[in-house]
């Protein structure tokens, strides 16, 4: 059934039909969250055996000897560089690794950015009269908050089904050298679920840049998260950089806190080795080492990547059904009525929703009037404004599945009751 088909008389008809259905779910007083990307407890507790696996009784020193108890280790133990060298495809001297959270990593890198530089620049940038970054969108809302943070002005790059639209990205590049860098979430972004095609990563690696120090912050953030036997496969940034002779382009993120404990796994850091040795004349300063018991912990756990791919089919086999549920929902309540779009991601953490223009941030406020908290409308964009005011991100790890299954059902009937208003002003 096509809305913009039907007549007036017929979209009124509808309208009370499914207003009857949201009152009657309005009626359950219900609470259901689904406003950030969480593991669930069922995923929580398959690293929980991560806590036996060091003891009292226990060697606390790692393979070199070192006693992870003590002070050092600026930049992680060896064990830890060499398992995630080997996950983000860097060698062990292009990697660091850090605390719990690569989106602190992240904030830290900037903000030293600001205050000195990083390797390539010539000048601080809170010295430049301007700095900007480049936002595929829709994208990661706490990129952009960072850039707020910070004073960074953002500049919207439309996504594209291989990744940001590349002609878009090296003009601006190319013209502006206020443009100190992108952000890139290359593998199931969020909340796309795109990954980079080979051809986006070489055109990132190679373009032509006005700004001398031009950085690529490449979170990969869901570098295992697949949700298939069939994943995406991502080509290694930090080696198309250096084919293309722009070794210091990239800084690369990730962390394992949405594979162990989202508040107690670690973080990662990865680039040239003359980008890193950089920032670790920095780290001295700002620490004396990491949480090296931690670190230990990790690599204890997971062994090598072999065991970590076993780990992460571990946890589709817990979420796939979650995602599988809003699909097969969305593709009832929606498909074929041309008021809605949606993304078939095969990993990642997020299912992005469209709707018709105008209609994301009523279709959000109706939901929560249900006790459906969505991420808010806008959230996707930089400074929280869709142009086109039509992006939902959805969330579907954390609710249990009866949960998810009710917030599903509301949400597609939000949108279609926006939608039909919307149609209907159309029409006056």
């Amino acid at each position: 059934m096509n809305y913009s088909a039907l007549s007036t008389a017929e979209l009124n008809d509808l309208y009370l039909e499914l207003q009857s259905k949201f009152d009657a779910y309005k009626s359950r007083k219900l609470s259901l969250d689904m406003s950030r990307g969480k593991p669930c407890t069922e995923q929580l507790e398959l690293s929980v055996g991560m806590l036996d696996v060091i003891s009292s009784s226990d060697s606390l020193k790692t393979r070199d000897g070192s006693d992870s108890r003590n002070y050092g280790g600026l930049d992680g133990i060896a064990e830890a560089k060499e398992l995630f060298a080997k996950v983000l495809k860097v060698s062990v001297n292009e990697i660091i690794i850090g605390g719990n959270s690569s989106l602190a990593m992240m904030h830290d890198t900037l903000s030293r950015a600001m205050i000195h530089g990083l390797y390539s620049s010539k000048t601080p940038w809170s010295k430049l009269p301007a700095v900007k970054f480049l936002c595929p969108s829709p994208g990661y809302d706490r990129h952009f908050a960072i850039c707020e943070l910070f004073g960074i002005e953002m500049i919207t790059v439309d996504m594209l089904p291989d990744g940001p639209d590349m002609n878009q990205v090296e003009k601006l590049v190319r013209e502006d050298a206020a443009i100190k860098g992108i952000w890139c979430v290359p593998k199931y972004s969020n909340p796309d679920g795109i990954t980079y095609s080979d051809e986006v990563v070489d055109r990132l690696a190679s373009m032509e840049t006005s700004a001398e120090d031009f950085t690529i912050f490449w979170d990969d953030a869901y570098t295992v998260h697949h949700l298939t036997d069939n994943p995406d496969r991502l080509k290694p940034m930090l080696a198309a950089c250096k084919e293309a002779g722009n070794p210091d382009r990239v800084l690369m993120f990730s962390s394992t806190s949405k594979i162990s404990f989202s508040g107690s796994g670690i973080a990662v850091m990865a680039g040239s080795e003359s980008n890193l040795n950089y920032i670790r004349k920095q780290l001295a300063v700002q620490t004396i080492g990491p949480d090296k018991i931690n670190q230990l912990r990790h690599t204890r756990f997971f062994k090598d990547t072999d065991h970590i791919k076993a780990h992460m089919e571990k946890h589709a086999a817990i979420i796939k059904p979650k995602f599988d549920t809003v699909l097969s929902i969305l593709e009832t309540a929606l498909s074929g009525g041309g008021i809605a779009e949606w993304n078939k991601p095969n990993g990642g953490y997020f299912i992005s929703l469209n709707t018709l223009d105008g209609c994301a941030r009523a279709v959000v406020s109706m939901a929560s009037e249900a006790g459906v908290t969505l991420t808010k409308a806008g959230a996707t964009f930089p400074y929280g404004k869709d142009p086109r005011d039509r992006n939902i991100r959805i969330a579907p790890t954390f609710p249990t599945l009866s949960e998810l299954t009710t917030a599903i059902e509301i949400l597609c009937l939000c949108v279609q009751l926006i939608s039909i208003r919307k149609l209907l002003a159309d029409k006056e």
